[in-house]
């Protein structure tokens, strides 16, 4: 074979190769971005009664690394030994410098003492809020957050969070059950901040229910029990009501 021949095949086979790499772009993207997705999340659950203990377990079964925290450190411990792998137990503050994300489950009265004593760990983080007011338990806080609204109250609490309102008015015991048949359920949610609301959104899918965001964080006054949003809705059942709720 000469030379120029020689040459000739060379530049076709590289530029044969380019076009596979070229092809093979969109899929190696796709590939990149489904591991985006499949990634896991260090959370922290402040609160785990009922409503953190369900949650944070589901997100541990899915191989998140979750770790509890409350005021009973022995509790705590033994909730996550029952779970076993990805569960862990710490203080409050450690569970809030662990977490990526973290889910406050606690009583609203908690809040203003747990916002001044977590506060340099809350900064730019996510915070799904499910806290919700009750006066009657809660003192003059819960007031004000019930004629303000929840979730701006939260946020003043919480400061330097980017706070998603959810898990606010659904009974406990479905929080770790839905996952079993998800999509069914829809999950009223509220916040302000677009890429918070996309964290939020996939570890409640996660969780088995489909998030509805509702607004934003001025519209986390009608995510707790009461309101026209409380209990089991479907998606589309939740998106009429909002509607409503607007006009």
């Amino acid at each position: 074979m000469q030379e120029r021949d020689i040459r000739a095949v060379g530049r076709r086979e590289v530029l044969r190769a380019a076009g596979a790499a070229f092809a093979l772009g969109p899929l190696l993207f796709a590939k990149v971005a489904a591991a985006a997705s499949d990634s896991k999340v260090k959370i922290g659950v402040i609160g785990s009664g009922n409503v953190g203990a369900a949650l944070g377990k589901v997100w541990a079964n899915a191989g998140h690394p979750v770790m509890f925290a409350s005021r009973n450190l022995e509790h705590d411990k033994q909730l996550a030994a029952a779970i076993g792998a990805h569960a862990s137990a710490g203080t409050p503050a450690e569970a809030a410098a662990f977490g990526e994300v973290l889910l406050f489950a606690v009583p609203y009265g908690a809040l203003p003492d747990l916002g001044k004593a977590l506060a340099g760990a809350l900064e730019g983080k996510v915070v799904i809020d499910a806290c919700n007011p009750f006066p009657q338990r809660d003192g003059e806080i819960a007031n004000r957050a019930r004629d303000q609204g929840a979730g701006r109250v939260s946020a003043e609490l919480l400061p330097g969070a980017h706070i998603v309102r959810a898990f606010n008015a659904v009974h406990a015991a479905r929080m770790g059950e839905v996952h079993t048949e998800p999509g069914k359920v829809g999950m009223p949610i509220a916040g302000d901040d677009k890429a918070a609301i996309g964290t939020a959104s996939r570890l409640i899918r996660e969780i088995g229910f489909e998030p509805v965001l509702v607004g934003g964080l001025d519209k986390g006054k009608y995510l707790m029990p009461g309101t026209p949003l409380a209990g089991e809705h479907t998606p589309d059942e939740i998106r009429k009501i909002a509607a409503g709720l607007a006009s």
